[in-house]
């Protein structure tokens, strides 16, 4: 039975990126997908130094060799390139890419898969994810420290552990699996994942026929949601060519490797003319344009320019919002005191207002009366005294209350009100017993008694 790959792939700069660093190939026989980092000068040149390494394995003939053995040949080749590239150019360093490819010979498929790209198998109308992310969020999944929900919304979910990068340890995951003819694959960026729900990826697979179509469409679906990331889809179906007629035999290069072959021919249908054009072309600075149409290019239609116009202003209205947000979150986590009636009272907030939004609530009132304290205290007060959190608030409440009975004793006796030290409290003075003596003391020793204040010397104020 002949089998083939009905394909195609296509690659978005995204919302906010200027450069893309995302490289796609579809074939026949290959489907591959890389997403760069290292930033402008290396990113783009990593993805598209593997992906011009792979094209050279999208050929029939290959049905007679281990393809594993190949595909893992080809990637550890390129990887070796990488190594070599950052060697000799500094700019380079840091660089690196995640791999998707899955290489097809006869009905078998061999899986190769490193970073945090997926790839999703539709069998039977049902979507499976094939790869499992090699980055740090994945490993806390793994080791149930997290939900696999709250992995989906984690700020560290982009952290990746394992990518090509040079290094000589850099090896791909191999799976070997069964092609079955009407097989759907997926391989994309998190261009796609990160800002696309599942179950939305899940339904257009499930119901847009046409791979072109349903490659578009999640491009589309990504660009609607605001990604600010490149965004890379490639599609694969597997087909039968004897019945469904022959599918497209052009392949499809997007993103970083096809933005550094323009000026070269078309890539050729054979294997090693393919090969030969894009390695050519990966260190090629050729601005040309030869008149060939890429998958991702073409004139946009208005309606795609309306709705990158739209996800962007959505880009920056969440934005907003999100600073505005984080502001008053930050803001309902401070506490001050001030004086509310007189009374000393903490709030909780900051003392400000947004239009007609009070940034500060009352958290509780105390009993403390203002008029009792210290005039340096009264004053801070009528300014705000801030604090970091509510067991600050808390102490410096149990302060002011100190501060209080120093003044109101020290009042009682005439005496002018004056800051006291932490742990002061007010002396006692003796009380004589109805029969001449202090109560419940022998003879002659004075017992304590709150009523009356002490001599001036006995007072511990402090200046």
């Amino acid at each position: 039975m002949p089998f083939a790959f009905h394909y195609a792939a296509r690659s978005d700069v995204g919302m906010v990126r200027s450069n893309n660093e995302d490289s796609g190939y579809a074939g026949p026989h290959l489907l591959a997908m890389a997403d760069g980092m290292g930033g402008h000068a290396g990113g783009d040149v990593a993805s598209s130094t593997v992906i011009a390494a792979l094209v050279g394995l999208d050929d029939e003939a290959l049905g007679g060799r281990d393809l594993s053995e190949a595909l893992l040949d080809r990637i550890l080749a390129a990887n070796a390139d990488l190594g070599d590239a950052t060697r000799a150019d500094a700019r380079l360093d840091g660089m690196g890419t995640t791999l998707i490819a899955i290489l097809r010979a006869r009905d078998k498929l061999v899986l190769a898969h490193i970073g945090d790209s997926r790839a999703f198998m539709v069998r039977e109308g049902v979507v499976t994810q094939i790869t499992k992310d090699h980055s740090f969020v994945q490993n806390l999944v793994d080791e149930g420290r997290i939900t696999a929900e709250e992995a989906q919304h984690h700020p560290q979910r982009s952290l990746v552990t394992r990518v090509l990068t040079g290094a000589d340890d850099d090896e791909p995951d191999l799976v070997v699996r069964q092609g079955r003819i009407g097989d759907r694959y997926l391989i994309c960026s998190d261009g796609l994942t990160d800002y696309v729900a599942r179950s939305t990826v899940d339904e257009v697979l499930t119901t847009v026929t046409d791979p072109g179509e349903c490659a578009d469409r999640l491009v589309e679906l990504a660009l609607r949601a605001g990604a600010p990331d490149n965004v890379t889809v490639v599609v694969g179906d597997l087909v039968d060519i004897s019945r469904v007629g022959a599918p497209p035999t052009q392949p499809q290069v997007v993103g970083a490797a096809a933005a550094r072959r323009r000026g070269t021919r078309p890539i050729p249908v054979t294997p090693a003319a393919k090969a030969a054009a894009l390695t050519a072309s990966t260190s090629s600075d050729d601005d040309g344009d030869d008149g060939v149409t890429l998958a991702e290019e073409g004139p946009r239609s208005r309606r795609t320019m309306v709705l990158r116009l739209a996800a962007l202003v959505a880009v920056v209205a969440v934005v907003v919002l999100g600073a505005s947000y984080a502001a008053y979150a930050w803001s309902q986590q401070q506490y001050f005191l001030a004086s509310t009636g007189g009374i000393v009272t903490v709030y909780r907030g900051v003392d400000q207002s947004v239009g007609p939004v009070d940034l500060a609530r009352v958290e509780y009132a105390t009993t403390i009366p203002v008029a009792d304290l210290p005039p340096s205290y009264q004053e801070s007060l009528k300014r705000g005294i801030g604090v970091s959190d509510r067991p600050a608030a808390d102490a410096r409440v149990a302060d002011l209350r100190l501060q209080a009975q120093a003044c109101r004793y020290a009042q009682a006796k005439g005496d002018v009100c004056q800051t006291v030290m932490p742990g002061w409290t007010p002396p006692a003075t003796p009380t004589p017993s109805p029969s001449g003596s202090p109560s419940g003391s022998p003879s002659g020793s004075p017992t304590v008694s709150a009523s009356t204040p002490p001599s001036p010397t006995s007072s511990p104020v402090a200046s």
